[in-house]
């Protein structure tokens, strides 16, 4: 199989790209994996910061559909919730560099990482209420993250907003001129390459103490919810119809 997610490290940098072009960096089960893989190398080897980023132009355009329209959700929402929790839970600062538009599902593994930076072109969209789902699962890292007001409003209308509105939502932590991207995430990843291994282990573990209690408070039940709701047929039909619209 043609691997879908490439781990390099370079200069104390460990950096995860996600590489499955054909359907938008969606998260199918092989990518996922893929992804728990990689974060657990970057436990052990000399890097110390991990970043995640996206080959292409998109940086995940969420959960496989066609997957979920063939055989359900189950294990997959599972293991985006596995997914958000080894983020959190990863001794290293993870930084998400976001390039290209994010949906649904992918908002999960931004969710979760420590420092979320992406040029300003960049959009996102909770789209799941448009296919009869709800972003349940997400919400693990999401909500606490964000305002009530920018919940509801993100969440109910599936509607597509900027980076500035995604920083001011909380949901990236800074949005930066698209040509200066890099050079952002590079010197973010310099200051925190000046942190103590230990300082930084247990500065995020402290930071993600609230987030991670929340998860782990909620996991069971969101996952049940997404389950239910990808198994409903309002969701097949509403699915199905979006993968027909792309095929078209």
């Amino acid at each position: 199989m043609t691997e879908l997610v490439h781990y390099d490290v370079e200069d104390g940098v460990g950096t995860l790209t996600l590489d499955s072009p054909r359907n938008r960096n969606a998260l199918s089960r092989q990518l996922v994996r893929e992804l728990f893989e990689c974060l657990d190398l970057a436990k052990d080897d000399e890097s110390k910061v991990v970043v995640i980023r996206s080959a292409d132009r998109v940086f995940c355009s969420g959960a496989d559909l066609s997957e979920a329209a063939e055989g359900g959700m189950d294990e997959g929402t599972r293991a985006l919730v596995d997914l958000q929790r080894r983020i959190l839970r990863h001794p290293k600062p993870v930084v998400t560099r976001i390039a290209g538009p994010v949906r649904a599902g992918g908002l999960g593994i931004v969710g979760a990482s420590d420092i979320a930076i992406c040029a300003d072109d960049v959009n996102f969209a909770l789209t799941e209420v448009r296919l009869a789902l709800a972003p349940a699962v997400i919400s693990l890292s999401l909500i606490p993250r964000l305002s009530s007001r920018g919940a509801s409003d993100s969440f109910l209308t599936g509607r597509t907003f900027d980076a500035h509105e995604a920083a001011d939502m909380g949901i990236v932590t800074r949005a930066v001129p698209a040509d200066q991207l890099d050079v952002e995430v590079s010197r973010t990843c310099a200051e925190l390459k000046q942190g103590h291994p230990q300082g930084l282990r247990e500065t995020k573990t402290l930071l993600a103490r609230e987030p991670l209690a929340f998860l782990e408070a909620h996991a069971e039940e969101m996952s049940t919810i997404s389950s239910r709701l990808f198994a409903s047929e309002g969701a097949k039909e509403a699915m199905t119809a979006f993968l027909n619209r792309k095929k078209g």
